[in-house]
């Protein structure tokens, strides 16, 4: 836990005829790759048939020429790329997850956490559902199909089913006829819709997505809405909308969300330079550069360079070949994967008073070892900033924090982490500024920062609770 883990992206595509949609889904999946690189998947509707592949992964290494090939061509198709907050990193958790059932077929592409999940499960294994994963994402749609066997139709079967589920959901849902996207009543994750020059519908977690396929953005979809895409066109049903204040996760502008994209109106890049801009306004100090740590970094630097007017260089050098997760092989130390990732530009910072722009601290341990890497290049002094506020609590709506053992912030005071990263100064931006990253006013979900949670939450957090709990029940049997 090093930094924080990403989402997962989810898209959709619904073609008026038969056609390449596969190809389509895995340009979409690599737009969204950095909202998760552990495991992809799609799945193609080819008049009915669902043709699937899954795999632990990267977009590029699970679909090669053979497994496009076998997905093939169809009218509709659903992806997801995962980095799993609930659930072990294993196949049998890869999704989109397909149900079959009696009234059809559903593939369902999951973004988020769900905070009732694990009473759920218990009361529909009481029933006699049998669970193949171990993830949220199942219980999900168990309920929906649970909803389908009475309802006159699949989006009814969401909508009802929608009454049950408390957290963060943003769903790609297809069945043998239509696509359905779902946005929870909060909008906790961001969802939106396009339209291509064929006509097709594309449904993606990003705005960045559907300009990947040359899809127009239409727009985002209401917290609490449901769109349905058939051959009738698009539907909006809006029973779940309003029913409680909205909570984007602010996180999203500031980590999560690739900077070209548009989320509820606001451009990530914009709102990444404004929380710079907040920065140099709350925490000013003299020195002689401005670096960003990239990639997050980056786009704050620029606004605290331009509010501050000291200048903005390129500090670091990253290693373009290392993702969000790289494991170094053997038993090599997180420094050495720090000096492998990033390198510092000499030039840049020796003998400067150098201001290090990052996006976030979770424990310290990277933030330390950057600086160091600063201060062996010859920086004189290094002033740390964050563009976003202390973590001092666990989040249950899909970020990677679970508990507040491993937050540096809820450990040590301001000048105690100072003193631990070796920093001159430290400064982060506040939750009155952090909510006014979008350049309007809108509810945002701020509890990580503040511990003001917008729902319930829930009475186990570990994320591998289903498989502590299967463990526990294996004991018992014996």
């Amino acid at each position: 836990m090093g930094t924080l883990r990403e989402e997962c992206g989810v898209f959709g595509i619904f073609a008026q005829n038969t056609c390449d949609v596969a190809s389509d889904v895995y340009y979409g999946l690599y737009a969204l790759q950095h909202r998760g690189q552990e495991s992809c998947g799609i799945v193609v509707n080819d008049d009915g048939l669902f043709r699937t592949h899954r795999d632990l992964g990267l977009v590029n290494d699970v679909f090669d020429h053979a497994a496009m090939e076998l997905l093939g061509q169809g009218n509709m198709a659903v992806g997801h790329v995962r980095y799993g907050t609930t659930g072990a990193t294993d196949r049998y958790n890869t999704q989109p997850i397909v149900v079959n059932h009696s009234k059809g077929r559903m593939a369902l592409a999951h973004n988020g956490n769900i905070v009732n999940s694990l009473p759920l499960r218990e009361e529909l294994e009481n029933k006699g559902s049998i669970f193949h994963t171990t993830s949220d994402t199942e219980v999900i749609s168990y309920l929906i199909t649970g909803e389908r066997l009475t309802a006159p139709s699949i989006e009814e079967a969401v909508n009802r089913a929608m009454t049950r589920i408390r957290g963060a959901y943003s769903l790609v849902i297809m069945s043998p006829t239509k696509l359905i996207a779902v946005r929870d009543e909060n909008g906790f994750r961001p969802l939106c819709y396009g339209k291509t020059p064929d006509g097709s519908y594309i449904v993606a977690s990003e705005s960045c997505a559907l300009d990947a396929v040359g899809a127009t953005f239409e727009r985002d979809l209401e917290p609490g809405e449901i769109l349905v895409f058939d051959k009738n066109g698009v539907r909006s049903i809006r029973d779940h909308c309003g029913k409680v204040p909205p909570s984007f996760c602010v996180f999203e502008y500031i980590y999560f969300a690739r900077p070209d994209s548009v989320i509820d109106g606001a451009c990530v890049h914009d709102a990444r330079v404004r929380a710079g801009e907040f920065l140099a306004e709350e925490h000013p100090v003299e020195a002689d550069v401005v670096i960003g740590v990239p990639d997050s970094g980056l786009d704050a630097a620029i606004g605290y360079s331009r509010a501050s007017g000291i200048p903005y260089n390129i500090g670091f050098i990253k290693n373009k070949y290392i993702g969000r997760t790289f494991i170094s092989p053997g038993q090599k130390s997180r420094e050495d994967k720090v000096k492998i990732k990033l390198n510092p530009i000499p030039s840049v910072v020796r003998g400067k008073r150098v201001i290090l722009v990052d996006d976030s601290m979770v424990r310290g341990t990277t933030s330390r070892r950057i600086v160091k890497l600063l201060r062996e290049a010859g920086a004189v002094e290094v002033h740390a900033r964050f563009s976003a506020p202390p973590f001092i609590a666990p989040c249950y709506y899909g970020t990677d924090i679970d508990s507040k053992e491993m937050l540096i912030a809820c450990k040590h005071t301001l000048d105690e982490i100072a003193e631990i990263i070796d920093v001159d100064s430290l400064g982060y931006l506040s939750v009155e500024h952090v909510k006014m990253l979008a350049g309007k006013e809108k509810g945002y979900c701020t509890a990580c920062f503040d511990e003001h949670y917008p729902t319930e939450t829930p009475l186990d957090t570990r994320k591998d609770r289903f498989e502590r709990k299967i463990s526990e029940n294996g004991k018992e049997d014996k």
